[in-house]
């Protein structure tokens, strides 16, 4: 299958994606949920760090660096643990719709909660890791970023399919970064490239929303059109982070035998075809 073949499978797909998050618009939900969590628990944080420093932004300095680590790796464990935790959810509502079950938020976020164990054991793994790239980003020189870069990146390759194996399956940190490195190499090979049109999809989208809300917000103040620009790139982000969530749920119960009605299943398998 040459390169442009996969991305117009790619392509396909994410637009069968998209309806499917346009017919169970309650999906998007999820990563406003995670987006409002994020903001309300790191506004927390910043909070009690200025309260500590006697609400004086010239009293918050902090050069021990054990404690910017141990405070790198609680934002990195939040972080984890919020956008997993919701991304669970909405896998199970996918999973529910493929099958022809009905879908609801309030099963997804159940479901979650039954799986708390394996997304705060996975949330902390992965931010051991992030905090371990980080220490030898900031203390190996230009070496360390290229390092931690290269290493960067295969991490988010391997962990393309880690909720929903957290989801499923009876796997710890390790066994479940196994197991998505796995699926990946097993199943999506060269396919690789075929990704590429999400971020084409979410680049165009906020050239397409952001910019003329911010026309039309300037007319009434810039600040306005700062705002209105702001919320369109936060929609757009909401919007991408669904159906890319919808996209991998569909591709794992695929290649797990699991039924995935209401999606082009032709479009799947040739996606995923052994090379």
């Amino acid at each position: 299958m040459s390169f442009f073949t996969r991305l117009s499978n790619g392509w396909n797909i994410t637009i069968n994606s998209f309806k499917i998050l346009k017919e169970n618009k309650q999906l998007l939900i999820f990563p406003v949920l995670s987006g409002i969590s994020m903001i309300l628990i790191l506004g927390s944080f910043g909070t009690a760090f200025y309260a500590s420093a006697g609400w004086n932004v010239d009293n918050i300095s902090n050069d021990d660096p054990l404690v910017n680590y141990g405070l790198m790796f609680l934002f990195y464990f939040v972080n984890y643990f919020v956008v997993v935790f919701f991304n669970t959810a909405l896998i199970h509502c996918t999973r529910l719709y493929f099958r022809g079950e009905a879908v609801s938020v309030a099963k997804g976020l159940q479901f979650a909660i039954s799986r708390l164990g394996a997304i705060v054991s996975w949330a902390l793994f992965a931010a051991t890791i992030g905090t371990l790239l980080k220490i030898i980003q900031e203390n190996v020189g230009w070496i360390g970023k290229i390092i931690t870069g290269l290493i960067g990146i295969v991490w988010s390759i391997a962990t393309f399919f880690v909720v929903p194996v957290i989801a499923y399956e009876n796997a710890g940190p390790l066994q479940a970064f196994k197991r998505s490195t796995q699926i990946m190499k097993d199943k999506w090979g060269e396919s690789l490239a075929s990704t590429f049109s999400l971020g084409l999809i979410q680049l165009a989208a906020v050239f397409i929303v952001a910019v003329p809300l911010f026309i039309i917000g300037s007319l009434i103040h810039i600040i306005a059109g700062i705002a209105l620009a702001v919320l369109g790139i936060l929609l757009v982000a909401a919007v991408m982070s669904a159906t890319q969530t919808i996209f991998v749920s569909a591709v794992y119960h695929n290649v797990t035998g699991d039924p995935v009605q209401h999606y082009n299943q032709q479009l799947i398998d040739n996606m995923f075809e052994h090379k």
